[in-house]
């Protein structure tokens, strides 16, 4: 992918981000431990004529710290205006999920449509559950960079063993049923995602924002709205698709049987794939 990475400065606030392809635009919001460098589902939106503008979300990568989510969104909408952009199709995906309900809320005169992709829509952690406390030791600023240099070096040394170790942490499936369905690309997509994550401090904020209720950003949003999850996904329950549907007024979801939350791997990504360009075209008529 010829990706260009870009540093945008506006109101004291540094915002890094990136863009790939030439076509319709996807504001996409990446998930946690991730930047502008994502890479999960661009292929088929890049093949079928979109481009894809990818910030580093607050506290990611070489992005500003802003903690007050509504503040951040306003910076995003800053970008399209430094873009010259009008509209775009929305994306949010996993723990960006909040960030693109408020966006989405916020400015409803830019949305095209919006997508949730195994997303957090409603409270997620609490500070009781036990991924809560590990993911605020092993992911905060100061102890990140080392989890994840260790993760990429076990990745690259040892894939197959560190797939198997990790990939029951997204799947509520035995690992005898995620391999099942693997396909020949799992484990390397897998190492890759592992030698390109880093948490810095966007994943704090994101354990943060994710504390909160959006029920009325969601009943707010007036774009057309897919949402897209796997009824395996030990990450973000089905009961936030289902809230999310319950709420959003033009909301349709797509509920697969595949493997778990990382919805862009496996033999099930095709499905996923072709209801998202699916859903767009029918928007461009």
């Amino acid at each position: 992918m010829n990706r260009e990475i870009f540093v945008y400065q506006c109101d004291g606030v540094t915002l890094e981000y990136s863009v790939i392809g030439n076509g319709m635009p996807i504001l996409l919001f990446h998930g946690g431990h991730s930047n502008c460098h994502e890479e999960f589902g661009y292929m088929p939106l890049l093949t079928s004529g979109y481009s894809l503008i990818t910030p580093s979300r607050a506290g990611y990568s070489q992005t500003s710290i802003i903690a007050d989510i509504r503040k951040a969104c306003w910076i995003y909408k800053s970008l399209l205006d430094h873009l010259a952009i009008e509209n775009v199709h929305v994306i949010s995906v996993s723990a960006g999920g909040p960030t693109g309900i408020v966006f989405c809320s916020m400015f409803p005169e830019r949305v095209a449509s919006f997508t949730l992709q195994c997303a957090v829509t409603k409270p997620w952690l609490t500070k009781e559950d036990k991924e809560y406390r590990m993911g605020s030791r092993i992911f905060k600023p100061g102890a990140e960079k080392r989890t994840w240099r260790l993760l990429a070096t076990m990745s690259n040394l040892f894939p197959k063993l560190t797939c198997r170790l990790m990939a029951p942490s997204f799947s509520k499936l035995p690992f005898s049923q995620i391999k099942e369905q693997m396909n020949g690309h799992f484990i390397e997509e897998f190492r890759r995602m592992n030698n390109r994550q880093r948490s810095y401090s966007g994943f704090m904020i994101d354990l943060e924002q994710t504390q909160q209720d959006y029920s009325e950003e969601l009943a707010a949003i007036q774009a057309p709205t897919l949402i897209m999850h796997s009824k395996n996904d030990k990450l973000v329950s089905i009961s936030h698709p289902e809230n999310a549907k319950a709420k959003v007024p033009q909301s349709e979801a797509v509920i697969l049987d595949s493997w778990g939350h990382l919805i862009w791997l496996g033999k099930h990504a095709a499905e996923y794939n072709n209801a998202l360009i699916s859903f767009l075209s029918r928007l461009r008529n």
